[in-house]
């Protein structure tokens, strides 16, 4: 029965994952579809609501795909006594769960990004925005390899 939970739990953080880089690079898309205009390194463009609501939507289900990979997989801290006693398994656990939290901060920071700029109150000119919501959405998707790979490693330290 665990064995079939963790497949389960395993599919939905993928799955999470991956409509929230789908969605990341679709709202990149509507985003481009807005009139905008471009010198040199300065664009003046108009905002899309519709790339603000799946920036929006995409932003909030790597938050919880995060979530749900961090209480499945039993976030533990451990003092560096712990980290180097450890077993080697540990210690990847350990490496992947650093990397999830490292891809949620600039995944979770471009998509913000690329949401804010597209709110109603923001139509204003400025520096070029170069493609946040598309990179927001491919480390989505990097965090769904990285938090599967957190979940089997921490779990498997924890049968014996």
């Amino acid at each position: 029965m665990a064995k079939l939970f963790g497949i389960f739990a395993c599919l939905l953080i993928v799955v999470m994952d991956v409509v929230a880089g789908i969605l990341g690079i679709k709202a990149e898309a509507a985003q481009n579809q807005e009139k905008h205009l471009k010198l040199w390194i300065f664009e003046c463009k108009e905002p899309s609501h519709d790339a603000f609501i799946l920036g929006i939507a995409a932003a909030s289900l790597l938050g919880i795909a995060h979530v749900l990979a961090n209480l499945l997989g039993g976030c533990s801290i451990c003092t560096t006594d712990d980290i180097q006693k450890a077993s080697p398994s540990r210690r990847l656990s350990m490496a992947c769960l650093i990397f999830t939290w490292l891809i949620l901060g600039v995944g979770l920071a471009m998509l913000v990004i690329g949401t804010m700029s597209n709110n109603k109150s923001r139509a204003s000119c400025g520096f070029t925005h170069h493609h946040f919501f598309s990179i927001g959405g491919i480390l989505c998707m990097v965090h769904a390899l990285f938090s599967v790979a957190y979940y089997v490693t921490a779990t498997s330290t924890l049968t014996p």
